[in-house]
């Protein structure tokens, strides 16, 4: 089950956004993988981290867009990683996924403002159409 935010947004917010580079961090590799292919399949490019700290820093000087944050992390759970970024990169987009359903997750991750929440396995779709809402509201 997806939960997602969705606004309406005119058709010309939709625009190339082929330029953004959308941030992964996941702490397993083949998810990572996946993702990346997914993203490459819709046009997009993707920086991957395994480790939440090292995303951090990147966010810290660079400019990021979309970042995808899978919840559950050894270094740091997806929730902290959330609230970190909110403090360095406030025009960032956030989209949350995670294999483990639970509400109080859910609704703490939407609650500081993730564009979208997702449980492994999710619909390429869906999370595609997110990721493009997400770019659009950048605008």
């Amino acid at each position: 089950m997806a939960v997602v935010k969705l606004a309406a947004l005119p058709s010309f917010a939709l625009l190339d956004q082929s330029a953004a580079i959308i941030s992964l961090v996941d702490d397993d590799a083949t998810v990572l993988k996946a993702l990346v292919r997914l993203l490459s399949s819709a046009g997009w490019q993707a920086k991957t981290f395994c480790n939440p700290v090292e995303f951090l820093s990147y966010a810290r000087v660079h400019r990021t867009p979309v970042a995808l944050i899978d919840v559950w992390m050894p270094m740091m759970n997806g929730l902290e990683v959330q609230a970190q970024l909110r403090e360095i990169s406030p025009s960032t987009r956030v989209i949350i996924f995670t294999g483990k359903d639970d509400p109080a997750v859910r609704e703490t991750a939407m609650k500081a403002g993730a564009s979208g929440f997702f449980l492994k396995p999710f619909h390429d779709e869906e999370l595609l159409t997110t990721i493009r809402l997400a770019l659009a509201a950048m605008d």
